[in-house]
């Protein structure tokens, strides 16, 4: 048994119909040239005989009465991998179209707590001769630092290997118990004053910053955020859009500019985001903000489960026309947010994540979503990927889409991961809310075009 810290937490105790609260990807691989009619049928059953080694994919989540009602992971023995691992197809004609369909409707069904949270399918039935896989865990379980490692260790550098790993098969080592973490009235005691003791440090480290926040355009705080279509109630089903583009073209602009590859990941959102609105007649004349997850993990850490996530609130400009001035607000407000988290330890940046997105948790649970005003219009998030091409029992990885979590109030979400040489973009969104989500690919494009010229490369 182990409990749960209160971040990990959080995802289940704000999860409901409406607002699932897993991560998945979306992955498309090309198969090995000597790939027969039953590869893939070959594969899932491999998958299937393929031992559980991974605590983490064997345990569920439960409420402790001895824990009075904190979560904690349990070992579940009643264990059934032919539950989580599924072998899909999509429908004809097999258009990538009727991939993200079916990718749609996965991501909408909640992972049932019964059972350890997590599902992954291996996809069948691409026109194009591809073969995809579609895994979703709960966030409890990982964030997006520790989702990519988990799939750079469970697949290979080596074409020509043909005994890779999965997800739930790679060994890992337990993480290391601090000495006095024992669970008693005590030790929680003991937790309560050393959050006490960080919160205090805060006040020290951040006032400056923050009061210079109140009347600095670029910096942003909770509760700037204007109101808009994306601020809605949401429903439970998902529509999914998701592209690649060259990282090239996004470093020579970086480079042009002066930013960094995320500022010109937040740019291209913004400018699609700006357009999308503008064609729904539903631009707010106030910028929109984003929440913009930081990872607080080591290099050491990022294979560790569970979640290490700070967040900067960036200001995107969307109410300006002008895309050079829409560059250097993006810029201003990332640099005030780096520097107002600089100096603080990772539980001290936790607890003022935590204060800054409280309304989107407190909201729903205490029925008050739509009295309070959103802290934030989306989130936007960038997390590093592979570097080198990777195959899976030969079959080369072309692509890796991320999806995430729109909340009740927070009607799309942008995740962003990198691999090899391309940038790849998953757009989440409510299927009811979210009007004509698709197009939002086309205005990447044009905005990334639209930073080129104006960087002049």
């Amino acid at each position: 048994m182990a409990i749960l810290p209160p971040q990990d937490a959080l995802f289940l105790i704000m999860e409901n119909r409406q607002q699932p609260t897993h991560v998945a990807g979306l992955q498309l691989f090309e198969p090995p040239e000597d790939a027969g009619p039953e590869w893939l049928r070959e594969q899932y059953e491999q998958a299937l005989d393929t031992p559980v080694t991974d605590r983490r994919f064997t345990r569920r989540a439960r409420r402790s009465p001895r824990l009075l009602g904190q979560w904690e992971w349990v070992d579940d023995d009643q264990f059934d991998i032919e539950y989580h691992v599924r072998h899909s197809a999509v429908h004809r004609p097999g258009r990538i179209r009727e991939l993200l369909a079916l990718t749609s409707r996965l991501h909408g069904n909640l992972l049932d707590r019964r059972r350890p949270l997590w599902e992954a399918h291996v996809i069948e039935g691409l026109e194009d001769g591809r073969i995809a896989t579609y895994t979703k865990v709960h966030h409890s379980m990982v964030d997006g630092v520790a989702a990519m490692r988990l799939l750079s260790d469970s697949l290979s550098e080596d074409p020509d290997a043909r005994d890779v790993r999965l997800p739930w098969s790679v060994e890992r080592d337990e993480p290391a118990k601090k000495p006095g973490n024992a669970i008693s009235p005590f030790r929680l005691l003991e937790l309560g004053m050393e959050v006490f003791t960080d919160i205090y440090g805060v006040s020290a480290a951040t006032v400056t910053s923050l009061l210079r926040s109140f009347v600095e355009e670029a910096a942003t705080l909770p509760f700037q955020a204007p109101n808009s279509i994306l601020n809605v109630p949401i429903t439970g089903a998902r529509r999914f859009a998701a592209q690649s583009w060259e990282i090239e073209r996004l470093i020579n602009v970086k480079d042009a500019t002066g930013m960094t590859v995320n500022d010109v990941v937040l740019a291209m959102s913004a400018g699609a985001l700006r357009q999308h609105l503008l064609d729904l007649d539903a631009l707010p004349d106030r910028p929109l903000i984003a929440m913009v997850p930081v990872s607080l993990r080591s290099a050491e850490e990022a294979g560790d489960g569970g979640n290490a996530v700070g967040l900067i609130l960036c200001n995107l400009g969307t109410h300006e026309p002008d895309p050079q001035r829409r560059l250097e607000l993006i810029r201003a407000s990332m640099h005030e947010g780096k520097e107002r988290m600089r100096g603080l330890n990772q539980r001290q940046s936790v607890i003022l994540s935590a204060i800054a997105s409280a309304p989107m948790v407190l909201g729903p649970l205490f029925k008050v979503d739509g009295i309070i005003k959103p802290p934030f219009n989306l989130v936007i998030s960038n997390v590093p990927g592979p570097r080198k091409p990777l195959y899976w029992n030969g079959a080369r990885l072309d692509g890796t889409y991320p999806l995430s979590i729109p909340l009740d109030g927070q009607a799309m979400n942008i995740t962003v991961t990198s691999y090899v040489d391309h940038m790849e973009f998953g757009l989440t969104g409510c299927r009811r809310t979210v009007p004509h989500l698709q197009r939002m690919l086309t205005g990447l494009e044009d905005s990334l075009a639209e930073l080129e010229k104006v960087a002049g490369v």
